[in-house]
């Protein structure tokens, strides 16, 4: 891990500040927790910040601050770390309904595993999953925490519409697809959840530096069910404070 963060020059709006040139969640939690912190102090200029796996992207504004004055600000907080304010992550649980229509390659996911149909379900769901970063679609997690034994091969030729809400597994990682769209997960699984809702006033349900947990459903009329709240506004996602 790089002790000293690096502060890299981003274009003459941006900066790059640099934790570490791996996945590791000890890295990402620095860069939330910066993130919060420039938040929370409301630093002059800035106006947009974009957490990475590993780095944090900072947009201010050269007509209200400067490079340098910028610099001087993040350095100081970087260095303050026994008195800075962290950042609180929550634990987003995710009803979630394996198998059926709604995840048609569970059963190829357990054969490659070696594992039964349920033994899947309870080892898929038996792990908070770090929120690492997000991107490719509005409102995608990149997530860290897909137990090794359950890592499954993509699809050979990809689907060209994948429902929202789809749960799926891709290599060592596993995801949620907020929209529809094409792809080659391999799907096992359904939340009736909203992940993004561009007429919300958070678009997002989920937040980068968020935990997963993927909670089964027993049947399909309580998919329908919470289904049904979600679309009427009345269901609020349950949420955690990580302990």
């Amino acid at each position: 891990m790089q002790e000293s963060p690096a502060l890299l020059p981003c274009g003459d709006q941006a900066l790059v500040v640099e934790f570490g040139d791996a996945i590791d969640s000890d890295i990402n939690r620095r860069v939330h927790d910066l993130a919060y912190a420039i938040e929370a102090a409301g630093v002059r200029g800035v106006y947009d910040l974009v957490p990475t796996y590993r780095s944090l992207l900072v947009y201010y504004n050269p007509m209200r601050t400067s490079w340098p004055e910028l610099e001087d600000s993040l350095r100081s907080m970087l260095a303050g770390t026994g008195d800075r304010v962290t950042s609180t992550p929550r634990v987003v649980l995710l009803p979630t309904l394996y198998g059926g229509e709604h995840g048609p390659d569970l059963e190829f996911v357990a054969v490659n595993a070696g594992l039964t149909i349920d033994e899947v379900v309870k080892l898929h769901s038996g792990t908070d999953y770090l929120v690492y970063m997000m991107g490719f679609s509005p409102g995608f997690p990149y997530l860290g925490g897909l137990a090794e034994r359950l890592a499954t091969p993509r699809l050979e030729s990809p689907r060209l519409e994948i429902p929202a809400g789809s749960v799926g597994i891709a290599e060592s990682q596993t995801g949620v697809y907020p929209v529809a769209s094409p792809g080659g997960w391999q799907l096992i699984g359904r939340t009736p959840l909203r992940l993004f809702d561009e007429t919300a006033e958070q678009p997002a349900l989920l937040r980068a530096g968020d935990y997963i947990r993927f909670v089964p459903l027993e049947t399909e009329s309580r998919y329908l069910e919470i289904l049904g709240e979600v679309e009427s506004g009345e269901f609020e996602a349950e949420m955690e404070a990580v302990s």
